[in-house]
Formats: structure tokens, sequence, C-alpha cells
């Protein structure tokens, strides 16, 4: 089978795992009287992604072959989030915190990091293919995201939006990737005999890239920009079905079928994802990076302006469209300039190390930080007891938090970040 076409079917599954829980998963909690705990949920993403990717970045680079890694991570990845199911499932209406979170919890351990490990190993059987992978990456990548967007709507309109089926089907996607994952390209592992450092032993090389002064701008701009990747993931869904709950909006498709609008945010990023090469050859990686986070201004702002109704829904749809921008030109660019920046010896570290910074750091950071916001504006006693009016107002405030933190970050991103073309330009000119 062409290697392109291998390569597409890993990153389908890949992200059909995530897309059957993501972006629902929220509404599921919040209609399951666990509204005020959907921040430790996506939290806890965050919180595992401080260890858990570099912890198997390491192992790949070192000991066992990414491929291997890969398929190991989403065998175990896949067992808990169905026995997450069969917990939620035997619960009803009335699940407990504790009985769902930690299948979920350990399952998310294992996911989290299979993420910079499938880029490796993609990024892996290009090279080895002669191929460039700043140009035939993202048309390969755009597959993930179309294998999240199918089973986003697969469970909303199969009914599993805001039910344990999306337990059972990210399970499913999971253990099918741990087995097709062993026919992948075999990844090299840098068993170096003589290494006697700490460092060198336990493949924590790639914490060093914080000593290049450009590195670790990147990296803490990472960590500030991740702030704003879980949020709408967490919270978009149960804001929107709130609008059921004020009589003009009730049987509106953006409050009956919340998780399917949402769905245009991965149509919008299946086509920004063919335009990374260009914009990445043509502005640099601080452009792109600006754009992003004008992109999550956006995102964030048309979510607090907009409504259900017309033409309230078009600001709604301006936001899925602007959330293409916002998340591959970040994500998917760094992790592109990640891999143009480091040695081969470290690179699923360095890779492991970008997911520590956004997806760990920053998302958990930014995802309790959400939680507390809603639950000061939108759960809030006084505010419920208020009516459905009240309560979309608090989102309205929520959302605009949100836009303002992202409009400050991109501001000090601006005078802080210098371009890498241009340093270079600046030294060549000096020598």
């Amino acid at each position: 089978m062409n290697l392109k076409v291998r390569l597409i079917i890993m990153n389908f599954l890949e992200f059909a795992v995530w897309g059957s829980y993501l972006t629902c998963m929220g509404g599921y909690l919040a209609t399951h009287g666990l509204g005020g705990e959907i921040g430790w949920f996506y939290a806890i993403q965050g919180i595992v992604s401080l260890f858990m990717p570099a912890l198997l970045g390491i192992v790949a680079d070192r000991w066992i072959q990414a491929q291997k890694v890969l398929s190991l991570a989403h065998l175990v990845a896949g067992i808990f989030m169905i026995g997450a199911g069969v917990y939620a499932m035997s619960a009803g209406d009335t699940p407990s915190f504790w009985p769902l979170f930690l299948p979920y919890a350990i399952s998310v351990a294992f996911f989290m990091p299979t993420i910079g490990l499938a880029n490796s190993v993609a990024f892996n059987a290009l090279t080895k293919a002669g191929m460039d992978t700043v140009k035939d990456f993202p048309p390969i990548r755009v597959f993930g995201t179309i294998g999240f967007i199918c089973a986003m709507l697969t469970v909303d309109f199969t009914g599993m939006q805001h039910n344990f089926g999306q337990f059972f089907m990210s399970g499913g996607f999971s253990i099918l990737l741990a087995i097709y994952a062993l026919s992948m390209p075999k990844c090299p592992v840098n068993k170096n005999a003589e290494s006697s450092s700490f460092v060198d032993v336990f493949g924590l090389r790639a914490f060093t890239l914080f000593k290049q002064k450009r590195m670790a701008i990147f990296f803490i701009f990472s960590m500030l920009l991740g702030v704003s990747l879980q949020i709408t993931n967490g919270f978009a869904n149960p804001f929107l079905t709130a609008f059921q709950g004020i009589e003009e909006y009730a049987d509106t498709f953006a409050a009956q079928h919340a998780n399917a609008l949402i769905s245009l945010s991965q149509i919008s990023e299946t086509l920004c994802i063919l335009l990374i090469p260009f914009c990445m050859k043509r502005f640099g990686i601080k452009n792109v990076m600006l754009i992003a986070m004008f992109a999550w201004v956006f995102r964030f702002g048309f979510f607090g302006m907009g409504n259900p109704g017309m033409p309230g829904v078009i600001l709604f749809i301006l936001s899925c469209v602007v959330y293409g921008v916002a998340f591959d030109f970040f994500n998917i660019s760094g992790a592109l300039y990640v891999d143009q920046q480091t040695d081969e010896s470290i690179r699923s570290s360095a890779q492991g190390l970008f997911m520590v910074m956004t997806n760990g750091i920053g998302a958990t950071i930014g995802t309790l930080g959400a939680q507390a916001i809603v639950d000061r504006f939108v759960y809030a006693d006084d505010v419920v007891a208020a009516g459905s009016n009240a309560v979309i107002g608090g989102w309205t405030t929520s959302w605009y938090i949100f836009a303002a933190y992202a409009l400050v970050v991109a501001v000090a991103f601006f005078f802080v970040f210098k371009d890498p073309r241009k340093e270079e330009a600046e030294r060549l000119k000096k020598a």
C-alpha cells in the first residue's frame, strides 16, 4: 500500500479516537449532574500531558520503536475508555464522579502521548522515503481532522452526544489503531551505550532546548497559547445546549445539534491545514503563530456575540471558521517547527516536550481557569435561580474574558518573539 495512504489511515484513526468524545463529553456531563466537574475531565488531559508524552517519547527515542509504543499506548487507552463506558451505561442518569473519572483518566493518560508519537512515526516515514515533511505532512494530517469530524457527526446523529455511547466508540477506535500501528514503518531508537550523564541516560536532552533563548520563548508562548486549546472543547457544547432553555431558541439546529455545529470548526481545520506549507514558507513561524493567536480572540469573541437564531447563528459559524486557523496554525505549524529545529536523536522527546507545554501545562491552567470563570458567571446559584437568560448572559461574559486573555498573549508575543529568519539575515549581514 502507498506510504501516504498508510499514514492517512493512521491519522484518521488517531483523531477519530479523540473526536468521539472531546467536543460532546462536556454536554454529557452537564446533562448528567456533573456540570461543575467538566473542568476536571478536560484538565486531566493537561495534567497527564505534563509527563506522559515526554515519558513515552523518551521510551520511543531510546528503547522501543515509536510505532510499537504507539500501539501499546492505544491498547491501554482503548481498554480503559471502554471501561468508562461500561460504568456510564450501568450508572444511567446519575453517574458518580470517581467511578467514571478514574478509568477515563487512565485512558487519557495513555492517549495524549499518541498525538506526538503519531507525528514522529509520520515524520520518520516521510523522511526515510525522501519526502519533504513541511510539504507532504499537512495533506496527510488533514485526514486526521476528517476522522475527528466523522466521529463527531456519528456521535451526534446516532444520539450518543449526551450518553455513554461516545466512550465505547472512542475505545473501539483506539483498539483498532493499536493493531494497525504495528504495520507502520520502523522508527529508529538511539541506544547510545556510551552516554553516562543523567540527561542522556533518561533521554531528557530535549529539555536542554530551553538553553536556546528563541526555543525557550517559543515553548513559553506555546504554553500560554495552550491555555486556550481545551476551553471550547469542554464548554462549547453545554453553552449551545443551554439555549434550549430559552423558548425562542429551543428548537433551533444549533441548540439541538451542538456537536454538528461545532464540527464546522473541524471542517475549517481540514482546509486550513492545506495552507500551512505556503504560510510557513511565506510568512515564517512568528507570523503564523500571531495569526493563530488573533484567531483565538475571534473564536471566543464570536461565541460571546452570537445566538442560535438569525442572524446570530452566523457569528457561531464564523467562530467555527476561524477555529481552523486558530488550531492548525498553532498546533501543526508548531510541531513542524519543533521537528525542523531539533536533532533526530531527540525528535520524539522534543515533540513530547511541545505537548507538555501546550496540552500539559497550558491546557491544565486554561481548563481549570475556565471552569472557575464559568462557575462564577454561569453555574453560580444566583445565576441559575435567575433563569435561562441570566445563564446565557453569564456564558457571554465568560467568552469575552477568554477573548481578552487571547488578545493579551498575542500582543505580548508580537513584541517578545523574534522572527528566526530575520535573526539569521541580520547575522549574515554582520558576518
